[in-house]
């Protein structure tokens, strides 16, 4: 690499410049306040650590997106983490061990061995709570409004959320005996919306004539709140495992909108992310803005088991980086007061108060040599003078 180019990071890695890294901070300690508003408690993680715990219920495409390298204390395979929620939930587990629901939220950087879409970073801020110890439908309604209450702090505009539940696919492939590549085939047709793949596949897959018109039905209910009484209609004679989970994302949804009355709320059943770990509702959030889920999350019961308790648990996370990008907000610093660099006690005293009243205070280091655009880069509107034995703070005209 020649000196010319000892400048250059690697594709989807990113500096941060002090404005845009303002705006970042300011967002996450307004977001994390109202997280702690809600009896939500900060923990922070390990950036890397062993592999088979860093990946405890994660999916094949977390696994892919985790780099890995070699201890050389232990000589084990050590990951660094590309998502925070397992080891969010080893914490309640295996550390908290508390009985009751327990609140976690976090505010950290991942890495991502590629970018997950177009223009996305490597290494995204996530920002995101997780409820543990609570399985009714409480614990979703609640999370669900905590992430529309996320992105209206951020002050997104025109926030779309979208609700649906892995249970009922789950159920019918099991009930439809798939065998794993199928089902593989299905769902990643399903998650592209390929109707025509979808029903050759039904057609060779699926001999009984009820469950292949169910899933058939199932790969296009999406829609308003008329989807589920369609979705109710077109699986009557389905397991009864799906009505309850038809009937359950109803009760969410009813939730959620009786505390956010104007809120934006569609169904997809086929919204399956997740499927390989999530147990029950599934939900996202997205704006005409951006073309992707700016904020997403789900059921995920049990993950903890593997670290001695099996606990119900559901939890969202987001990307800082994307919402400061799409944030309306404006975060501006106030401007500061500009100091000669004296020793003297009396200046050094009004700095001191000034800095403790809130303000920016920063020591003109070239006074003598310092030129005016210099002066202007350091944001300045008023500076510290003497003025008849007394240092009073004046206007920069």
């Amino acid at each position: 690499m020649t000196s010319a180019d000892r400048w250059l990071l690697p594709e989807g890695v990113e500096e941060i410049l002090p404005e845009e890294a303002f705006t970042l901070e300011s967002l996450r300690r307004q977001i994390l306040d109202l997280y702690a508003s809600w009896g939500y408690q900060l923990v922070i993680t390990p950036l890397i650590e062993y592999l088979d715990s860093l990946l405890v219920g994660s999916s094949h495409d977390l696994d892919l997106h985790t780099f890995k390298l070699t201890d050389q204390l232990s000589g084990r395979m050590m990951g660094i983490r590309a998502d925070m929620t397992p080891q969010v939930a080893r914490i309640d587990a295996h550390c908290l061990n508390r009985t009751g629901p327990v609140r976690l939220c976090y505010a950290d950087s991942v890495l991502h061995t590629r970018p997950r879409g177009l223009l996305t970073s490597r290494v995204p801020i996530r920002v995101g709570a997780e409820l543990f110890g609570h399985s009714g439908v409480e614990a979703d309604v609640e999370l669900i409004c905590l992430m529309h209450q996320t992105l209206a702090k951020a002050e997104i505009a025109d926030i779309h959320l979208v609700l649906g539940h892995v249970g009922i696919f789950r159920t019918l492939v099991d009930a439809a005996k798939l065998d794993s590549e199928t089902e593989s085939e299905l769902f990643a047709a399903l998650q592209r919306k390929a109707y025509a793949e979808i029903d050759v596949l039904l057609q060779q897959s699926v001999s009984d004539d009820a469950l292949r018109s169910m899933l058939y039905q199932f790969s296009r209910l999406s829609g308003d709140f008329d989807t589920l009484q369609q979705a109710l209609e077109a699986f009557k004679n389905a397991p009864a495992a799906v009505r309850r989970e038809i009937e359950e994302l109803e009760a969410i949804a009813n939730g959620v909108c009786e505390r956010i009355p104007d809120v934006a709320l569609c169904f997809d059943l086929c919204e399956l992310r997740g499927y390989e770990y999530h147990t029950g509702i599934v939900f996202a959030a997205y704006t005409p803005e951006y073309g992707r889920a700016v904020a997403k999350g789900g059921r995920y019961d049990d993950i903890g088991e593997v670290f001695g308790r099996a606990r119900p648990a559901s939890g969202f996370d987001c990307d800082l980086k994307t919402l400061a990008k799409l944030t309306h907000k404006t975060f501006k610093r106030s401007p500061a007061i500009l100091a000669p660099a004296d020793s003297n006690n009396k200046l050094m005293a009004l700095v001191d108060d000034l800095r403790q009243q809130g303000e920016t205070v920063i020591i003109n280091l070239s006074a003598d040599t310092a030129s005016p655009d210099e002066i202007a880069e350091l944001d300045c509107d008023r500076r510290i003078t003497l003025q008849d034995g007394c240092w009073i703070v004046e206007s920069i005209e």
